[in-house]
């Protein structure tokens, strides 16, 4: 099959790494440095699962070069779901399937709202990685795993033979949920909770998941989640609060998400997709998000910052 990865960090340089090891025609959708390094010295994976070297690698910052793509996988980051639509839109034909690798769950309707519903797909993915440098990527924990489907939970021939595609790469799980936005809200329940606490924090999650204080804020934005999740017609089990919990536990003691990576750096993050996101539905549905929103408001203004947005102060005295 021909992918383009629209986004090659950490998400979709692991996954488009491992398809084309597998022998898919992958090209890589980048800029800057990273685009660069790729083009002079193709793209290193450094995995827990094992290393992959692509050399020579196919990597563009031209997405209307490639032509008509059987899948294009976009893993930007979420505010840039909307620019990236745009983007693709060359690469989209009537039998392109678009499946969004995002961390939270209204990706796949701003795809829709730009391309259209025929072509797009739910997905999600699980993986602990990143950017380590231009042309190099560091998967450092979680057994990686795609999940995807139809927008209806309809069975479809397109999302079987693109699981069997997946099947043949190394290094990844892939599954068709037989609900897929139950799967989706559960990743973006625990992912949410853990960006929020590890956020505010500055903490990996080995240490707010042990102290009894922290931990019950986890607890208490799952909940949240679980509330705003339902309220939306997401039909999750009993024990979907239990379950994002014992995945946290599981989780290697130094990780930290890649919202709380960003605003750590002082870059702009992923915030209003995630806490922002549960407030922002929550309210739409009339759930009370008070823990979520407490998180949102704290980091507010330091995600204003990065993207320079701050009102204007003026000295008191």
């Amino acid at each position: 099959m021909k992918f383009a990865i629209m986004g090659s960090g950490g998400v979709g340089g692991y996954f488009g790494a491992r398809l084309a090891e597998a022998g898919e025609d992958v090209t890589f959708i980048a800029r800057g440095q990273h685009l660069a390094a790729m083009q002079q010295q193709g793209l290193r994976v450094s995995s827990i699962k094992g290393d992959v070297v692509l050399n020579p690698v196919k990597a563009t910052d031209d997405p209307a070069t490639l032509g008509e793509m059987d899948c294009v996988i976009v893993a930007v980051k979420a505010w840039q779901v909307r620019e990236a639509a745009e983007a693709i839109r060359p690469l989209v034909g009537p039998g392109t399937m678009v499946l969004p690798l995002e961390n939270g769950v209204e990706a796949a309707a701003t795809l829709v709202d730009v391309l259209g519903e025929a072509s797009v797909l739910e997905g999600l993915c699980g993986i602990l990685a990143w950017r380590e440098a231009p042309g190099h990527i560091r998967h450092a924990g979680v057994d990686p795993f795609v999940r995807f489907g139809e927008r209806d939970n309809h069975s479809s021939e397109r999302t079987a033979h693109l699981k069997a595609v997946f099947d043949t790469a190394h290094g990844l799980n892939a599954e068709i949920p037989d609900d897929i936005h139950v799967a989706q809200w559960s990743k973006f329940m625990f992912i949410c909770a853990m960006s929020g606490i590890g956020s505010i924090t500055r903490a990996p999650i080995g240490v707010t998941r042990q102290l009894p204080e922290t931990r019950a804020l986890i607890q208490a934005m799952l909940e949240e989640i679980d509330q705003v999740a339902q309220s939306h017609g997401v039909a999750f089990p009993a024990d979907a609060v239990s379950r994002a919990m014992q995945f946290i536990d599981a989780m290697p003691a130094d990780s930290t998400s890649s919202m709380q990576r960003s605003i750590m750096a002082g870059e702009p993050s992923e915030l209003e997709s995630q806490n922002g996101a549960v407030v922002r539905l929550g309210k739409a549905a009339g759930v009370p998000t008070p823990v979520n929103a407490m998180v949102y408001a704290a980091l507010l203004p330091q995600e204003r910052a990065a993207r320079n947005e701050l009102p204007a102060t003026h000295e008191q005295g």
